[in-house]
């Protein structure tokens, strides 16, 4: 089995950021999504992985705990069933019949199975490299969100605006499992995920959203049934 120092991996994962302008880094961050489980004992090297790119300014990183490993000994404490449909979703559009954890999708497009940090690299450089195809604002007054938008290019299809709350860090001591007596460090864990709306593509989105907490919260517009993420954005 391969092992990487933590050197090496962040090294690794911060690849990507040499392959676009810095200038439209922020603009059009790439969403990475790792499904994963908490009573999976091949999850850990990619949740570790995964912690590599909340610090990134390019990468919106998402985890979303499933809950269908939950039999096996240990209910996730962050699992819910709508992360799971989310998943068979992406399954299903790319024809797949099953799905598994750890998987990271970048973009709502390509799947990448298990802690592979050089195919993910690659695959943010090359997220990175294709043209903006929406121009996306998300702003926080109060409690409340403020979304705008607009389609620079590329098809004008039904798009679902995604609004969720990240937690950034959670510690959690693992008693039965799979990974019994192990304690590990989650990283931007997903909650509250909700449809704010629809869009057709014309015009400007403009969408305004109720909040409550503190928790970051971010913005995806994605193509209708679980189809390619247009733009995303994270609000501190």
């Amino acid at each position: 089995m391969l092992r990487f120092s933590h050197s090496l991996l962040a090294a690794l994962l911060s690849v990507g950021a040499t392959f676009a302008a810095p200038a439209l880094a922020e603009q059009r961050p790439v969403v990475v999504e790792l499904y994963t489980s908490q009573g999976c004992s091949s999850c850990p090297p990619a949740d570790a992985m995964f912690g590599e790119l909340k610090d990134r300014d390019d990468v919106i990183a998402i985890a979303l705990h499933v809950d269908y490993w939950d039999y096996i000994g240990w209910q996730d404490e962050f699992g819910q069933p709508a992360h799971a449909e989310r998943q068979r979703a992406y399954a299903a559009k790319a024809g797949r019949r099953t799905v598994y954890t750890p998987e990271m999708i970048v973009n709502g497009q390509t799947d990448i199975v298990g802690a592979k940090p050089m195919v993910l690299s690659k695959a943010i450089a090359e997220h990175k490299a294709e043209p903006a195809r929406m121009a996306l604002s998300a702003t926080r007054e109060g409690d409340t969100l403020r979304v705008e938008g607009r389609i620079l290019s590329g098809a004008k299809t039904p798009m679902d605006v995604h609004v969720l709350r990240l937690i950034p860090s959670h510690t959690s001591e693992i008693t039965r499992g799979e990974n019994r007596g192990k304690t590990y460090e989650y990283t931007n864990i997903a909650h509250d995920w909700n449809v704010a709306g629809t869009w057709d593509g014309q015009g400007t989105l403009e969408l305004s959203v109720s909040l409550s907490g503190d928790d970051p919260v971010v913005v995806l517009v994605q193509e209708a049934d679980a189809g390619p993420i247009v733009a995303a954005a994270r609000v501190e």
